[in-house]
Formats: structure tokens, C-alpha cells, sequence
């Protein structure tokens, strides 16, 4: 393709997502923090480095961003030597972040003034979905902004248009707030069916052929909580974002939401007691610590 695309940050999600562009044949330059990671990619993927972001920003038609927040990305933007001053008209910006509404809509402002593209597009779907290149994509922006770029994002998943600027972020906040008020509720049961002396496997096959079915019953709960390994690659800290995210868009619309706000409280406090960087299926430690009892424990008579 003649197409060059400037991918920032490869770590977990956003390296398997750089490979995927490059099994669709496009001219990829990535660029880390990490030199480590640079050139573990190339070896492994191939495409090219750059030296430094503005280097990289330079020669791209095309730039695509998985960072930690939003507040990364702005600085990378427009914090002291930000890239921003080096993009040409008609770039594009894809930030494939989990980031802050507000920040991608004043971000597509600012670098619209330049006749820049900038519009959202988070991912959901995990390491898993990123090596196979079938995350859900929620893009956020209008018609001229996305659709010529819309190849690119399928080469990484399945894309879903969710409206304005900033939309793709509130759907991938909103999404996460679903999935953790189902992963706690989930926990739950099984600590109660266990303490009854109910066998947490056969809860399981019950919930996953029944309506109690999500994500976590048929996704996390026998992979990372009764085999206790807790360790899914999805760190609390992350998840707490989203859900922050989430929360704190409801209060900016006035839309009052007591269990969301619980939810986000209770991950907020694992994260406190448990380490902002374990694993977030981990959270289930917290909960079994309040129940005074494990998962896998039952009832004695």
C-alpha cells in the first residue's frame, strides 16, 4: 500500500495491531518508549522504527495512537515538542485510546485548524482479538473523516460508527461499565451458591446456558478465577479508567446512575488495596475478602 501509516505505542494491544496492518500490506513506521519494544516488533513483524515521534510524524499519511490516556495523548499532541506543529494537512489522526470524550472533541478543534484530521476509534476484545485482527472498533466522527481510512480500521477489526467525535470513547467507557457491573455481580453469586454448596463449575455450565450469561461467566471466570491465575493481561488501573470515564460522563449530562457510581467505587478500592497494576480479574481477591470465604469453599455441615 502506499499509504504510510505512524503507529504510537506497542505494547500489548497496540503491537499485534500494528502486525495486522502490516499482514494487510501497508508501509508501517512504529514508534515506543521502548527501544526494547521497537525493535522486538521489527524483528518479529517487520515494518521500520523511528527515531522520534516527530521524525516519524513527518513522513505519515496516516497516524494511529494506543496510549495509556488521554492526557498522554495531548501531551504527545501539543505538550513541549509535541508533533502537532510537524503534521501536514490532511494527516489523519486515528487515536485508538480509551480516552475522554471531551479531550478527542477539543482535539479534532485544534488540529482541524490545520486542516488535520483527528477522530476517535477504541478497541474492545483484548490481546486475544488483537492478534487475530477482530476487535470491535467503535469510531467516533463524520462521514470525510473516517470512511477514507475505513480499510485500515477493518485490516484491525470489525469497525461500528457510534456518531460524533468523542462517541467511540463514551461507547468504549460505557461498554467497560457494563462488563464490570457483570463481573462483580457474577462473583458474587458464585460466593453465595459456594458458601450454599453449590459446585462453582456446575453454577457455570447453569449461567452460560441460562440468563444470567455476560462476558465474565463465559469469558473470565473459569479461565482466570476458579483455576486462580488472575492473570488475563488487563490491569485493574486500566478498567478503572474506563469506568471513571463512564461516571464522569453521566455527571457532566446529569443523568444520576447510584450503581454505576457503586460499581466505580468498588473498583476503585481494589485497585487501592490490591496494587493499581494486578491483574483486574483479580478484583475477585477483594470480594471474597468481604464475604470472609473463597469461591471454592462450601458450606461444612
Amino acid at each position: 500500500m502506499s499509504i504510510k501509516i505512524f503507529f504510537l505505542g506497542i505494547g500489548a494491544m497496540g503491537s499485534p495491531m500494528a502486525a495486522c496492518l502490516l499482514r494487510a500490506s501497508y508501509d508501517v513506521t512504529v514508534f515506543d518508549l521502548s527501544k526494547a519494544k521497537m525493535d522486538e516488533f521489527v524483528s518479529k513483524f517487520g515494518g521500520c522504527t523511528a527515531q522520534t515521534i516527530s521524525v516519524g510524524c513527518q513522513q505519515a499519511d496516516v497516524i494511529i495512537m494506543i496510549l495509556p490516556n488521554s492526557a498522554v495523548v495531548t501531551d504527545v499532541l501539543f505538550g513541549e515538542n509535541g508533533m502537532a506543529s510537524d503534521l501536514k494537512p490532511g494527516t489523519v489522526v486515528i487515536d485508538m485510546t480509551s480516552g475522554v470524550p471531551a479531550v478527542s472533541i477539543d482535539l479534532n478543534q485544534r488540529l482541524a485548524k490545520q486542516g488535520v484530521i483527528f477522530f476517535d476509534a477504541p478497541v474492545s476484545g483484548a490481546v486475544a482479538r488483537a492478534v487475530s485482527g477482530d476487535l470491535t472498533i467503535m469510531a467516533g466522527g463524520d462521514d470525510y473523516e473516517i470512511e477514507p481510512v475505513m480499510p485500515i480500521l477493518k485490516s484491525m477489526g470489525h469497525v461500528t460508527r457510534t456518531g460524533k467525535i468523542g462517541s467511540g470513547d463514551a461507547m468504549k467507557a460505557l461498554n467497560n461499565l457494563v462488563s464490570c457491573g457483570g463481573y462483580l455481580i457474577g462473583i458474587e453469586a458464585l460466593l453465595i451458591g459456594s458458601r450454599f454448596g453449590l459446585d462453582p463449575e456446575k453454577m457455570l455450565e447453569v449461567l452460560n446456558s441460562s440468563t444470567g450469561m455476560n462476558n465474565s461467566t463465559l469469558k473470565k471466570f473459569a479461565q482466570y478465577v476458579l483455576s486462580r491465575k488472575f492473570d488475563s493481561g488487563f490491569p485493574i488501573h486500566m478498567m478503572l479508567k474506563d469506568l471513571m470515564n463512564a461516571t464522569d460522563l453521566g455527571h457532566q449530562i446529569g443523568v444520576t446512575t447510584p450503581f454505576a457510581q457503586l460499581c466505580c467505587d468498588m473498583w476503585s478500592s481494589a485497585s487501592n488495596m490490591l496494587g493499581p497494576n494486578v491483574d483486574h480479574t483479580a478484583i475477585a481477591w477483594m470480594s471474597e475478602a468481604m464475604a470472609g470465604s473463597s469461591i471454592n469453599e462450601k458450606i461444612k455441615n
